[in-house]
């Protein structure tokens, strides 16, 4: 049995293909069948280390961006992604996979096309409320679609409704569940206190950095305070907040990290009574399952259509506010974040809330029909 991933470019969607990658080595053990041979086929590897522990082979394949605003760049991508498509084609022609599971995103376009080319079944899985144009391209002719919020149905043709199923966001074991004492003794966390952690992407956000580091003595006046900063940023906003806080009594609850790997995001959200972050739709299933309330911060529409959707279709449950880049200034967050983290009742409240927002069992649910489809395919159909 062979399965191929695609998509990516963000870790919103990669590790949702680990989560069920991870979902399919248990069910396939479970059902003592022979354990799947896997492919991640994408330009980047993005988290080599990942592939390599779930034994995920990594097969380059190039993919041209199509921007939402003007550029020369979205005409000389178009060859790209010719030259993409093309290299697809030779790629699950030579490995023939049995069922293509895609994230979406610009990357996954040349192996969705490629697939269906060779008709090759494909499941494509929508994060966000509002679909990329991948996915609604390769909806089309896909054989599944699993979405993670209900708006997201009226978006795809009327012909794909019948495949659609509302399953939630695939999330990673390691992240699912929390540990609270390993970064209370690991970080010398003070218990008496809140928590806050920060975090602003796979990438990092410079403009939360800035706003953080802004507010930094007010915040570490009141609560410790966990920032991943995203591994470019780190070295500036280290060495800023070294500055920032020289001199300050407080200056010691104040932990500042470029990336934070799943053992220790699930010991800082193990310790966290609040959690600021960006609002990928990955990071609000997290979010739901760790049972935090949160302030999202979207990315602007005019860079991202998705996050403004999914902050306040997740905030309309009562778990979260939200604080748009143009409103945040630094007295807004400091004030937003000691008004939750500082009352227990509601902290508790919005926790609560969003508990359901999340289904721990989305990877297992989708590496489920991965495998019915795969074990169904006929080598035969390909034309």
């Amino acid at each position: 049995m062979k399965i191929v991933f695609t998509g990516g470019g963000t870790g919103g969607h990669f590790y949702p293909i680990i989560a069920i990658a991870e979902a399919m080595r248990e069910l396939t053990n479970e059902r003592r069948l022979l354990a799947p041979q896997m492919y991640f086929i994408a330009p980047k590897p993005f988290d080599p280390e990942a592939l390599f522990e779930n034994q995920i082979q990594f097969i380059a394949c190039p993919a041209g961006k199509m921007r939402r605003y003007k550029s020369l760049k979205n005409f000389t991508d178009l060859f790209i992604t010719f030259g993409g498509v093309v290299s697809a084609v030779i790629t699950l022609f030579r490995i023939y996979p049995d069922v293509v599971v895609s994230k979406g995103g610009y990357t996954s376009v040349p192996v969705t096309i490629a697939a269906n080319l060779l008709h090759i079944p494909v499941i494509i899985h929508e994060s966000d409320a509002h679909p990329g144009r991948a996915n609604l391209l390769a909806a089309k002719h896909a054989a599944r679609i699993a979405v993670a919020f209900d708006s997201a149905r009226t978006f795809f043709p009327a012909k794909a409704q019948d495949k659609i199923a509302r399953i939630g966001i695939p999330i990673r074991k390691g992240v699912a569940f929390v540990d609270a004492e390993g970064a209370i003794q690991e970080l010398g966390l003070e218990r008496t206190i809140p928590t806050i952690l920060i975090l602003g992407g796979s990438s990092g956000s410079a403009h939360i950095n800035e706003t953080v580091l802004s507010t930094l003595p007010d915040l570490v006046s009141f609560a410790n305070v966990i920032h991943q900063t995203g591994k470019d940023l780190f070295k500036e906003t280290e060495g800023t907040s070294s500055v920032i806080l020289q001199g300050n009594e407080h200056k010691n609850r104040y932990h500042v990290f470029p990336y934070l790997n799943s053992l220790s995001l699930r010991r800082a959200a193990g310790a966290a009574t609040l959690v600021i972050s960006r609002a990928g739709s990955t990071a609000i299933s997290e979010i739901s399952l760790w049972k935090k309330p949160a302030i999202l911060i979207p990315i602007p529409e005019v860079v991202s259509h998705d996050q403004r959707t999914n902050a306040y279709a997740y905030a309309h449950t009562g778990a979260a506010v939200v604080l748009e880049e143009g409103n945040m200034t630094p007295h807004v967050l400091a004030s937003e974040a000691r008004r939750i983290a500082l009352d227990p009742a509601v902290a508790s409240a919005m926790a609560l809330k969003g508990a359901d927002f999340a289904n721990p069992e989305a990877a297992r649910m989708i590496a489920d029909e991965a495998l019915s489809i795969a074990l169904a395919h006929e080598p035969a159909e390909m034309a």
